[in-house]
């Protein structure tokens, strides 16, 4: 298959990947309900094209999935070549999922449906998150978004995904925390004492592992396969994609492309994070920006001059980021999103895209760039959507932060 042939095929394409049947009815199942979620008001002989399952077997699962309470079937459409066609659906309300981020300055707790789509939220916000209070607050605000289920939903509460930054030990104070909250971040086990708290299971994963998976459940078809995802926060969460898979490397931990070497206006090297990052922004304006005020409600019109500044830098930064990782690992496609408001997003792109063009890369090609669209909720929407992805759908996907 031709690079450009993969890059346009939908990450969620099914076809060749190994789902079609082996006797085994609960990967089928998978792979159907994979694609009704990512095709919705498919036929039955759709799906079963999609697929590569027998109609017979399709109309089997299909009828377990309604009975379920997973899919609910449309108006038949009449008046078309062949027989009567009938659209599938998910049920909104056929699966439930909590989703957490714990980030330096805030968390983010919400409730989502089986269609993507958040149902209730809730943010916390905090001058550092303290391994001796997360937990209750934590613990209140899930009570709080599981109360707004309807009595015979609780059971369709696909349990609780929780992203946070992959330095979290060793980030802590730069954000004011005191010298013990590292020994006491090490010791909490955030898993298990979640879990004892709410009697469901808990993932944890990196925010930008989340914020990935997020932008690509939400992409317009087709989706990306293959791609860089950045997240600009008070650091930078980055994760790379093919394939619908996550590159974790040796050891486990999403690629820290943050961490990347880039020379500043001076010609320094420093941390892509101190360039990129909206901590560099509020370092840059300083009393400009009250150090208590989350980056949400930042005043980005009255930075001026300095907004200029910070654009030109983190742009220089993300360009030679965003090069050197696909010379090591091909992506034609970089997506950014942040904390930023639209308006700041998309003039940071254009200026990237411009530093990515007058890179000395000769006659290489370099990667086009795009916006995500989901904001300050990306993390905690990736994190809800995992464990209800990996128990419906097809682990292919599924397993992208495993």
């Amino acid at each position: 298959m031709s690079s450009l042939t993969e890059e346009l095929r939908d990450a969620f394409d099914v076809r060749g990947r190994g789902l079609q049947p082996q006797g085994l009815r609960r990967a089928n199942e998978r792979a159907v309900l994979t694609v009704i979620a990512f095709y919705p008001g498919f036929s039955n002989a759709e799906i079963a094209r999609r697929t590569g399952l027998a109609p017979q077997t399709v109309s089997a699962i299909l009828a377990d999935c309604e009975q379920a309470g997973l899919i609910e079937r449309g108006e038949v459409l009449r008046g078309r070549r062949g027989q009567p066609a009938t659209p599938i659906f998910l049920r909104a309300d056929g699966a439930f999922g909590i989703g957490v981020e714990i980030g330096w300055r805030h968390a983010e707790v919400l409730l989502l449906d089986l269609h993507a789509q958040v149902r209730s939220r809730q943010r916390l916000h905090y001058a550092y998150p303290d391994a001796t209070t997360i937990m209750t607050a934590l613990g209140t605000a899930i009570a709080a978004l599981r109360a707004e289920l309807p009595a015979g939903a609780q059971a369709r509460l696909a349990d609780i995904g929780v992203a946070l930054p992959g330095e979290m030990l060793t980030g802590l104070d730069r954000f004011g925390a005191p010298p013990e909250q590292a020994a006491l971040w090490a010791e909490l086990d955030l898993a298990s004492e979640l879990q004892a708290q709410t009697g469901l299971e808990v993932s944890i994963l990196d925010c930008g592992s989340a914020a990935a998976w997020a932008q690509v459940v939400h992409h317009p078809p087709p989706r990306p396969s293959r791609f860089i995802h950045f997240f600009l926060g008070n650091d930078i969460a980055a994760a790379r994609l093919a394939e619908g898979v996550e590159w974790e490397g040796p050891f486990g931990a999403p690629a820290n492309l943050g961490d990347m070497l880039v020379s500043d206006s001076r010609g320094q090297l420093q941390p892509a994070h101190q360039l990129a990052s909206l901590s560099s922004l509020a370092a840059l304006a300083g009393p400009a920006l009250p150090a208590h005020l989350p980056p949400h409600e930042w005043t980005y019109d009255e930075l001026g001059p300095v907004l200029d500044l910070w654009i030109d830098q983190a742009a220089s930064a993300l360009a030679t980021v965003i090069y050197n990782t696909t010379t090591v690992a091909a992506a034609g496609l970089a997506i950014v999103d942040g904390l930023l408001p639209a308006p700041v997003l998309h003039r940071l792109i254009e200026v990237t895209e411009r530093a990515l063009a007058g890179l000395p890369v000769g006659s290489r090609p370099v990667p086009r760039l795009g916006a995500g669209h989901l904001g300050a909720v990306a993390a905690a929407v990736g994190a809800a959507e995992l464990p209800i992805y990996r128990r419906y759908f097809s682990r292919a996907f599924a397993d992208i932060a495993a």
